[in-house]
């Protein structure tokens, strides 16, 4: 996992308020002048005091309790209106956010997602994706509101005398700027580990969950439940730690505050009694710092909230920023299939070589066999086809055409590819299928699922095809997600079938069935089929054995 400082998290998050610029330009404004009115409601106090002490001052104590009524109702309208100003920048954002990453890993899949976890990509996706919020809503404005606060409120306190303007620019960027960096520098990567152990505890839950049968089965639930409270201890231990930062945090702001409030108060009664400034100047300076720093404390609290935004948002850009094994394929001229090769392949998986010189032809309307030993590169084989990979050397042609000078969605449209195990979604039967095709007739879902032999089947359900089939088809038997995956291979109708052990849990009846299906279609389409079982290879043309990553 790549780690970036938080600046670096912070420009790239930034990045990303481009197409909102005018709502956050809002914003800031709304919380400029907000917290401007909030900080003269105490500083007309003063003028108020000082009218009263006969001290001459521009307002009538009318005019001054006016004034303090009206800055009191904008400040509350534009805080509100500020507040939904930056929510509505921070949930339109997570929105794009989402789609962007769901695009990125459109673009990492297959091959970069495969022996992903699965657990921890769901927490990116959900978790720290929510906690950019505390960013977009909570932070890009405010530090922005805090600077300019900051400056106009020096500016009017240095009109009285320029060292109390310049004691208040240094209480400013001690508690805004000083406090929140020492405090981050010393929380490390607290929130990095805090992200990455709540992913890793997503994983170990999901994982346990899809594993129940086999946890019962085998009496593994104590162990299981005693590694997730294990996780769940050191996850709180880090949440502890964390909330413990921001606690010293609050501990050191407050402390600076009052110190910078006691050196105003003592430098402005030394400068009124040497005559530099009158009782009036001192009294309103001295207010006028003590009621300003909310916009800096709000970046001081920043310091430790921050952390675990951080590490989300630098988990969010790991998948943003991942470069793709294959990217798509584009403006290039459509292929009609006309037979496919494969010319002196290798691949290799990191450092593992899987497949070496392999070379096979594939003419139009064959059925063309591929055996041999588990983990030999059969299924690889299959992939590079699909294009799910580069190959390392040699090419893979379709129509005389390598495939990567192949539009990728023609490509997908020539072939249709049943690995040995079918994903089925939390949907109904018939929505399932129709991932194959979307524009399928009741029809046409009808005739494939009869070639795959899962038709008689499906109308033996209570809801026919409008049965839904439960997370990951977990409510269907290995053999009957199997061939609703042929089903969906039947309907894609491309004329290339790449078929990944496709009767491997089926019984004899079942596999007669569908092998008779796969020997009529053969007029119009080119069938490859990987299995270890002699009576699937029958019905091929020709076979090609695989072993230790060459062809026999």
């Amino acid at each position: 996992m790549k780690r970036r400082s938080g600046f670096r998290v912070m420009m790239g998050l930034i990045g990303m308020v481009r197409p909102l610029t005018g709502y956050m330009i809002l914003a800031i404004l709304m919380g400029l002048i907000g917290h401007l009115c909030a900080a003269f409601i105490t500083v007309l106090g003063g003028y108020a005091v000082l009218n009263v002490l006969g001290f001459s001052t521009r307002l009538s104590l009318r005019g001054i309790f006016a004034a303090a009524l009206i800055f009191a109702v904008v400040r509350g309208f534009l805080r509100y209106a500020e507040q939904s100003c930056n929510h509505f920048i921070a949930f339109k954002l997570l929105a794009l956010i989402r789609d962007k990453v769901f695009q990125s890993l459109r673009r990492l899949c297959p091959a970069k997602l495969e022996g992903k976890d699965k657990g921890d990509l769901i927490s990116v996706i959900t978790s720290d994706i929510e906690l950019l919020e505390v960013f977009y809503a909570h932070t890009i404005s405010p530090i922005v509101i805090a600077v300019l606060f900051c400056a106009v409120m020096c500016v009017y306190i240095s009109q009285f005398h320029v060292a109390l303007g310049l004691i208040a620019l240094l209480a400013y960027l001690v508690v805004g700027a000083f406090i929140p960096v020492m405090i981050s520098r010393q929380s490390g990567d607290t929130g990095m580990k805090f992200r990455a152990k709540s992913g890793e505890l997503s994983s170990f839950v999901l994982d346990s969950l899809r594993g129940l049968s086999e946890i019962q089965q085998y009496g593994i639930g104590k162990k299981r439940l005693e590694s997730m409270n294990q996780q769940t201890d050191e996850l709180s231990g880090d949440e502890e730690l964390l909330k413990r930062i921001t606690g010293r945090n609050a501990a050191v702001t407050n402390t600076a505050i009052l110190v910078f409030d006691l050196l105003m108060l003592f430098a402005a009664a030394g400068l009124c009694q040497g005559g530099a400034i009158d009782f009036s100047q001192m009294l309103l300076a001295v207010l006028a710092l003590m009621s300003s720093f909310g916009p800096a404390v709000a970046l001081a609290n920043l310091g430790s909230t921050l952390q675990n935004t951080f590490a989300a948002g630098n988990r969010v850009l790991n998948i943003l920023e991942e470069t793709p094994v294959v990217e798509d394929v584009t403006g290039k001229q459509a292929v009609t299939f006309a037979g496919a090769a494969a010319e002196h392949v290798t691949f290799a998986y990191k450092d593992e070589t899987i497949l070496s010189d392999v070379s096979m032809e594939i003419p139009e309307h064959a059925v063309i066999g591929i055996s041999g030993r588990s983990g030999s590169g059969k299924s690889t084989l299959l992939k590079l086809f699909m294009r799910f990979w580069e190959t390392d050397k040699g090419s893979i042609k379709i129509s005389g055409r390598n495939i990567s000078d192949i539009n990728t969605t023609n490509l997908r449209d020539m072939e249709s590819f049943v690995t040995q195990e079918t994903h089925l979604f939390h949907d109904s039967i018939k929505n399932n299928l129709r991932i194959a095709r979307l524009d399928a007739s009741d029809e046409e879902l009808v005739t494939a699922c009869k070639k795959a032999s899962i038709h008689d089947f499906i109308m033996s359900l209570p809801k026919g095809y409008d049965t839904e089939v439960g997370e990951l088809g977990d409510t269907l038997s290995g053999g009957e997600k199997q061939r609703i995956g042929l089903a969906r291979a039947f309907l894609h109708d491309a004329p290339m079938m790449l078929l990944d052990e496709p009767t491997s849990n089926l019984d004899s009846l079942n596999e007669a069935v569908i092998l008779k299906s796969l020997h009529e279609e053969r007029e119009g389409k080119t069938i490859v089929l990987v299995s270890h079982r002699q009576s699937t290879m029958r019905i091929t043309d020709r076979v090609y054995s695989v072993e230790h990553g060459r062809i026999s």
